[in-house]
């Protein structure tokens, strides 16, 4: 029987499967989601892309200690050319893309919008940075197959020799109603030790056909718990999960930020930003403006000159 710990969604939920030698992590989101997508800041295709980077953020995050910021980022030569997430240690998720529109409706109109042809070739880039005192780690993988889910599960079975399989799903007109707006199912083979079961490669065959079966209703589904999902598919090889790791939508940006940005220019060069006689910076992440009057420039200035 599997553990029963009450789990929500907007939370990363542990789980080990000791029998098949298997651990895995099984992400849900809904709330974490509605920024990106209540105020209509991107077409559907852009935003399915982005609930996926989103996810699977948060899903490989969870798998590594640290103590600062993990970002993926997919950058490819294709209408979306780049798309962006970050996850603090403490949780905080956030994420932005870019897009061409134009390129984008030509493309979407010959197409289904499948990965290789709205991203194109290209790269996803995974990146831990603790702080200025400690070398950053990246590991970079090329986009292979159709979506970025199996990019990612390739990274970990290329580069780590780590046998992975990756499940994502999105919908993102659950944002605005109760459902789960995007999800993740990652089963990673354990390494080996002398207390091995006996056959390992089978052990991990069945575990990754079992992986495979899980349809996108179900893990979209919030009717059906984190716990109950598992069982579904674990039942039979006692399943054990860990405590849940809650996520939430998180930006970092604030005035006191942005107006450290421009002091690090010259004021000549920021006076070039004016539109309309201010100047106004938008983050890219929340989409929240940030507007500077002369009056607001003139007392920056002068606290650099003193």
């Amino acid at each position: 029987m599997i553990e029963q710990i009450s789990t929500g969604i907007d939370a990363v939920l542990p789980f080990q499967v000791d029998s098949l030698g298997v651990r895995g992590r099984l992400v849900r989101i809904h709330e974490t989601a509605k920024p990106l997508l209540l105020a209509d800041r991107y077409p559907a295709a852009v935003a399915a892309l982005l609930l996926d980077t989103l996810v699977l953020t948060a899903l490989l995050a969870s798998t590594i200690k640290y103590d600062g910021v993990f970002s993926l980022q997919i950058q490819g030569g294709g209408p979306v050319s780049l798309l962006v997430a970050d996850a603090r240690s403490d949780g905080d998720l956030r994420a932005y893309a870019k897009y061409d529109e134009t390129a984008l409706d030509e493309t979407l109109s010959k197409t289904q919008g499948l990965l290789p042809h709205l991203v194109g070739a290209g790269h996803m880039a995974f990146t831990v940075d603790q702080g200025p005192d400690t070398e950053r780690y990246q590991g970079i993988t090329e986009l292979t197959g159709p979506t970025l889910a199996e990019s990612a599960a390739n990274y970990f079975r290329l580069s780590e020799q780590l046998d992975t399989v990756i499940i994502s799903a999105q919908n993102s007109m659950s944002a605005s109603q109760s459902g789960i707006a995007a999800a993740a199912l990652m089963v990673q083979r354990l390494p080996s030790t002398e207390q091995q079961i006996d056959d390992a490669a089978d052990a991990w065959r069945e575990a990754a056909i079992f992986a495979g079966s899980v349809k996108s209703d179900e893990l979209l589904d919030s009717q059906l718990s984190a716990e109950d999902l598992l069982f579904r598919l674990y039942h039979e090889s006692n399943v054990r999960v860990f405590t849940p790791q809650p996520v939430r939508y998180a930006c970092r940006c604030s005035r006191k930020r942005v107006t450290r940005t421009l002091a690090s220019f010259p004021r000549a060069e920021v006076e070039n930003m004016r539109v309309d006689e201010n100047i106004a910076v938008t983050c890219e992440y929340c989409g929240n403006e940030y507007v500077f009057g002369e009056s607001d420039l003139d007392a920056l200035f002068s606290e650099i000159q003193t």
